[in-house]
């Protein structure tokens, strides 16, 4: 079987296409490509089905696990698919890994550092229980995805585009300093006790028990301990 490859615009990518044997999946087509230009590892291709005049919808989105023949329009010998180049991959564990240590990071400087001097308070700041508290609950929840993210989580996609890493964490680590900044100032006027202590109750409970998450990447779950038993 020969497959031509070629662009969004027509271009051919691989000069004189390639030979696979009949029975090559996608899968075996990326290594291919891959062994032919060095520079686009699998996880940074997306092999589409070509898009005929006045068709309508999105191109049909090859998937690695399936046979190259399954895509032939009854020509078998011959098939003709359309590259895009997805950019620099990284795996969705290292993503949400750098998204998430970013604020469990940050929000204990705020807490444990005099970094408030360096804004103009010189005065002793007192730290309230609800800071304490507050402090705790969120580094729990953060390390808890971290934990999550390695040892619950299962992706339907390997990797993420490195863009996302800058994006996600400008986020992440901005709010997250955004909140420690007020949470933790001098001028923080805490909560009532009892207040307190119900909302650090409802939130503990929130973090034992996720809920049912009804997108198919994660996990259907109600507790999450056990997967660290």
């Amino acid at each position: 079987m020969k497959v031509t490859v070629v662009s969004r615009s027509g271009r051919e990518v691989i000069k004189g296409g390639i030979e696979l044997h009949d029975e090559a999946t996608v899968s075996d087509l990326q290594e291919a490509i891959h062994a032919r230009t060095k520079k686009y590892y699998p996880s940074r291709q997306r092999l589409t089905l070509p898009m005929h005049a006045g068709t309508q919808g999105k191109p049909i989105v090859l998937s690695p696990k399936k046979k190259l023949v399954d895509y032939c329009d009854g020509n078998v010998k011959n098939l003709t698919v359309v590259f895009k180049d997805l950019g620099v991959q990284v795996l969705y564990r290292t993503l949400f890994f750098w998204e998430y240590l970013g604020p469990l990071v940050i929000y204990p400087i705020f807490y444990y550092f005099p970094v408030y001097k360096y804004f103009g308070y010189e005065g002793e700041r007192v730290v309230y229980p609800v800071q304490t508290y507050a402090m705790y609950y969120w580094c729990l929840h953060y390390s808890k995805r971290i934990m999550e993210t390695f040892f619950v989580h299962r992706f339907s996609h390997a990797t993420s585009p490195l863009s996302n890493v800058f994006r996600n964490c400008a986020y992440y680590w901005t709010f997250g300093a955004y909140i420690a900044y007020y949470v933790n100032h001098p001028l923080y006027t805490p909560v009532g006790d009892l207040q307190m202590k119900i909302g650090f109750g409802f939130g503990l409970i929130c973090q034992l028990f996720d809920g049912k998450e009804g997108r198919p990447r994660y996990p259907r779950r109600w507790v999450i301990l056990p997967p660290f038993i």
